[in-house]
């Protein structure tokens, strides 16, 4: 399992070195990739239906409780055939959907890194490798939206969509770790022996915040819904994949996954029922005011994934069972209307469905491909989507007291979904071809064979629905912890009552088609209702965001070194001069201090004339001299004290840097003009406030008895394990070699830095 993973990063990685030489041949070449990962994890399915689930161990991080975990079991399968073949097809489509493109290349390094990456989220057993796995898929779909980056709306869409999942999959690492912290585990699979334990704990309410924060982003539920319709600038092979099949999935699958561990819970099921049942019908209802093909998928397949959300929410085994199916059907039917309108958009150069019509008389094959979609959209019967649709009403019919509304619902949203299919569908292959569209023709077979194959096998597993019971949806819904539901899938119930709500939906769909046509007046209507959208309330906050960001800025990081400091040293007393008042007995016994010297005196006043001359002075000269002789005083206390290698540093360095003032004061003006005299004050109380501190801090330091043991392991063993007779440069080099080496490195890139802002200067000036 690790290889099929890491099989799509490895290609991703080829990509950069041999793109350019296969040229044409590239886009097949890549796409036996897919194809030969769905044939690999076809071969799983009869141990699948037999029971059975596969696990690979491979130790990563002991010590943290890290490991590379992968589990295959029926509800992985099931994603991992989704991910594989839905990926095979869109790679096929993208051959000649993207032909002749001139970063084709980067398009399928991407699009292989997303695969690998959401193989990875449906295949890990440890919840810190599937984070990982899990923030791969949001950084490959970035560059995947934002593809077209010469255009700006899709630069948007991209980090709109990256803010949002991003910033869930925060919380999402948050909840990862709780969890792992409460149960002493991140493996799943040992999870379950702890359900009990995680939804009795009295962080359980957080737990289910934080996962539902990740998964609701992820797969667009209210309010969090709207970057998924700004994703549609993406191109149409990216929507079909990451949009209906594969990453808006992905919180369906982490829900589904987390099922049996946190679920069957008050708080679990009724958040998801409220949550599912907003996003269901907002998105059902804002699917039929859209003109633009991709723009009603997309609100469509939000409702869509809200029904599954809903369906999670109800719990039981029919629920379980009708959600199963119901992620298969709508993989099949969603996936091939975005390839058909991504046929549509690229031969006529228009997705507007009010302004299409008759391209069933140049495009027959794509018309009996759109008609297949729509009718397992609206769950015809000889459909796949019609049995989903049963269980759908099985499930709600059967939920308990709320069984009424829950129906209710169920039937809304899925005439308006039925509707919203027949738009998408059958509306631009039937009636008359207008006259600019009548150069309009087939376009090459890899762009009209994967819907058309997707449409087939929706009615094909539609006839025959047991090649899924027991063979993959039963193996899912044991996934999903309902070990005692046997299915047995079926065309045909008999007349009961749920026939007749799928006769109603349907009915009633046909009506809303027929009444109801596609007008931008009506799009403009709705869109007044922006103004109290979630995306506007977000952009809102984000605006504020912004702002009081751009004044933190101007204050805190105004480009001042002077202010950098104050604000700094103004910190350190503030916080440490606290801790000190309310937590340290402070003793300054000077009894244990030695006499000051005679010489020490003198020293010690030259420093304060030093001082006073180099805060005072009015000339630059005179103030960098002052400062020379502060260092040199330093170097004579190290002298007195017994440390000649510190005094000879201290030399050195003051030396230097006394020449290098010298040099730059020829660029500035000799003398100083002050003006700001509160300033001075200021900085001289925030001087002398630090001063005290730091001397405080010294003589509480002296009073206090010394271990030495530290002192005593750097002597024994500098020459021994060093080489080295000097402690300090064995201290430096060796036992603290790789704190030598970061601060090595940040001085390097500070270098770098200033002599890249003296270049960009030269530049300005020649």
């Amino acid at each position: 399992m690790l290889l099929a993973i890491l099989s799509g990063f490895l290609i991703a990685i080829c990509l950069l070195f041999l793109g350019k030489q296969l040229k044409g041949n590239l886009p097949l070449a890549v796409s036996i990739l897919p194809i030969t990962l769905f044939v690999y994890f076809c071969t799983f399915l009869p141990g699948i239906g037999e029971g059975q689930t596969f696990f690979q161990h491979i130790p990563w991080i002991p010590s943290m409780g890290i490991h590379l975990d992968f589990k295959l079991d029926g509800l992985s399968l099931l994603f991992s055939l989704l991910i594989t073949g839905i990926g095979s097809l869109v790679f096929l489509y993208s051959s000649s959907y993207l032909k002749g493109h001139i970063y084709i290349g980067r398009f399928y390094g991407y699009l292989c890194v997303f695969m690998a990456s959401m193989l990875g989220v449906v295949l890990s057993d440890n919840l810190l490798v599937l984070f990982v796995f899990w923030e791969l898929t949001a950084i490959s779909s970035f560059f995947l939206i934002g593809f077209n980056n010469d255009n700006e709306a899709s630069r948007k869409s991209s980090l709109l969509a990256w803010a949002i999942t991003g910033g869930g999959g925060f919380f999402l690492m948050a909840g990862f770790i709780l969890i792992g912290n409460v149960s002493g585990t991140y493996s799943l699979q040992e999870m379950l022996s702890s359900s009990e334990l995680l939804k009795s704990h009295f962080l359980y309410a957080i737990m289910l915040f934080l996962i539902f924060a990740g998964a609701f982003t992820k797969s667009a539920q209210f309010p969090f819904h709207f970057w998924l319709p700004g994703a549609m600038k993406a191109p149409t092979p990216v929507s079909a994949y990451l949009h209906s099949a594969t990453m808006v999935k992905a919180g369906i699958y982490l829900i589904a996954r987390f099922t049996p561990i946190l679920g069957n819970h008050p708080y679990w099921n009724n958040t998801l029922l409220i949550v599912g049942g907003i996003t269901m019908v907002y998105g059902a209802f804002h699917s039929i005011f859209r003109i633009d093909l991709k723009g009603i998928l997309a609100y469509s397949t939000i409702s869509a994934l809200g029904i599954l959300v809903f369906l999670l929410g109800i719990g039981t085994h029919d629920a379980l069972l009708a959600a199963s199916v119901f992620i298969l059907v709508h993989a099949f039917y969603k996936a091939g209307l975005f390839l058909i309108a991504g046929v549509i958009d690229h031969e006529t150069g228009t997705r507007d469905v009010s302004q299409l019509a008759g391209l069933r008389k140049v495009m027959a094959p794509l018309a009996i491909a759109g008609g297949l979609a729509a009718l397992s959209s609206a769950g015809i019967p000889l459909t796949l989507s019609f049995v989903s649709k049963d269980l759908i009403y099985e499930a709600t019919l059967n939920s308990g007291n709320s069984a009424l509304l829950f129906t209710l619902i169920a039937i809304l949203t899925n005439i308006f979904l039925s509707y919203s299919g027949y738009l998408a569908g059958i509306k631009p292959f039937v009636g008359s071809l207008p006259a600019k569209f009548s150069e309009v023709h087939l376009p090459s077979g890899f762009m009209w064979l994967p819907p058309l194959f997707l449409g087939l096998g929706g009615l094909l597993f539609g006839l025959f629905p047991s090649l899924l019971d027991s063979s993959l949806i039963q193996p899912v819904i044991h996934a999903m912890g309902a070990n005692d539901t046997v299915v047995s899938l079926k065309l045909w119930h008999g007349f009961n009552t749920v026939l007749m709500l799928s006769a109603l939906t349907i009915v009633c769909g046909i009506i809303l088609y027929l009444i109801l046509k596609p007008s931008l007046k009506r799009l403009n209507a709705i869109g007044k209702l922006d103004s109290f959208s979630p995306q506007t309330i977000f952009m809102s906050l984000a605006k504020g965001t912004k702002f009081i960001a751009l004044r933190y800025t101007k204050f805190m990081h105004n480009g001042f070194l002077r202010s950098y400091l104050t604000k700094i040293i103004f910190f350190l007393v503030c916080l440490i001069g606290y801790y000190l008042i309310r937590n340290v007995d402070i003793q300054l016994y000077t009894d244990k201090h030695t006499a000051i010297s005679m010489y020490e005196a003198i020293v010690f006043s030259i420093m304060i004339v030093a001082i006073f001359t180099i805060v005072f002075s009015p000339s630059r000269f005179v103030a960098i001299i002052s400062l020379s002789v502060m260092g040199y005083c330093m170097c004579l206390f190290f002298v007195y004290y017994g440390a000649p290698d510190l005094a000879m540093t201290q030399f050195t360095i003051d030396t230097l840097t006394t020449v290098l003032f010298v040099l730059v004061l020829l660029k500035l003006p000799p003398y100083l003009r002050i003006k700001d005299k509160a300033a001075q004050v200021r900085d001289g109380f925030l001087a002398g406030a630090f001063g005290i501190l730091i001397s405080v801090i010294a003589l509480q330091v002296l009073n206090e008895p010394t271990n030495k043991n530290i002192s005593r392991f750097y002597a024994d063993n500098a020459y021994l394990l060093g080489k080295g007779k000097n402690v300090v440069n064995v201290i430096l080099v060796d036992f603290r070699g790789y704190d030598t080496l970061v601060e090595i490195t940040v001085l390097t890139i500070a270098a770098i830095g200033v002599y890249s802002m003296l270049k960009i200067q030269s530049s300005e000036i020649e």
